[in-house]
């Protein structure tokens, strides 16, 4: 008798304790799904306009970063934090369509002219195998472990010169509607491996999200990779 009384109280508990946890579980969940979101609409707006990003670059991207509203702080010289998104190419090598994104952090380092406190989108075209690599193994130093350049805009840029084609990564901001080519260099680049978990399970690392086709990309990822694969299907090497 006592343990059946027992055996029910721990069983009320835990439905009553049930939703609560889910709500929580949701609640955080929401901010990665919101960030994908965000970063899907940064993609798209960034897509629409033809002077921003020559076409011929997206197509030889293997990978796009996408970092929505980074917070960027001091004047001249400064340091930068923000969380995006990764999104590559499947396929062995890198060929095929745009497959599920992984969560990513930027950190430290100066991003050239700054005004203090206005929040910036940044778009990184990762545009070789080496540098996509490079970014799906560890935490990357952009400048060092990863060769960068301020990336060209506009649809007469030439994307064949020696300096973009020889870079890993070029890189791109948008603030305050203002859309140009940056320098990164000195920032770290990581796996967000906490933000992946609550997407995708605890199994789950950045390397085995964007390379492994049966990780299902979440709902609030869509408009993201719609915008990739409608802008570029195919790889162009």
């Amino acid at each position: 008798m006592v343990f059946t009384k027992c055996w029910i109280v721990l069983v009320a508990g835990m439905l009553a304790f049930g939703p609560v946890a889910s709500a929580k579980d949701a609640s955080e969940t929401r901010v990665e799904q919101d960030r994908l979101q965000n970063a899907g609409k940064v993609m798209q707006e960034i897509l629409n306009v033809p002077d921003d990003i020559p076409r011929d670059l997206i197509d030889k991207a293997r990978c796009v970063v996408v970092m929505p509203s980074v917070l960027k702080a001091a004047f001249v010289v400064g340091g930068s934090y923000g969380r995006g998104t990764l999104i590559c190419r499947t396929g062995t090598n890198f060929n095929g369509p745009w497959g599920s994104p992984a969560m990513y952090a930027l950190e430290g380092g100066s991003v050239g002219l700054q005004i203090g406190g206005e929040a910036t989108d940044f778009v990184f075209l990762v545009m070789n195998d080496r540098g996509a690599d490079s970014v799906l193994r560890t935490r990357v130093k952009v400048g060092a472990d990863i060769s960068a350049a301020a990336g060209p805009k506009g649809r007469s840029a030439s994307a064949d010169t020696d300096a973009y084609m020889r870079a890993e990564m070029l890189s791109y901001s948008r603030a305050r509607g203002v859309f140009a080519g940056v320098s990164l260099d000195g920032s770290t680049l990581r796996p967000d491996g906490q933000a992946n978990r609550k997407l995708y399970g605890n199994s789950s690392s950045a390397a085995k999200i964007i390379t492994e086709s049966d990780v299902a990309a979440p709902r609030s990822a869509r408009t993201l990779i719609v915008a990739l694969q409608k802008a570029s299907p195919r790889l162009k090497r």
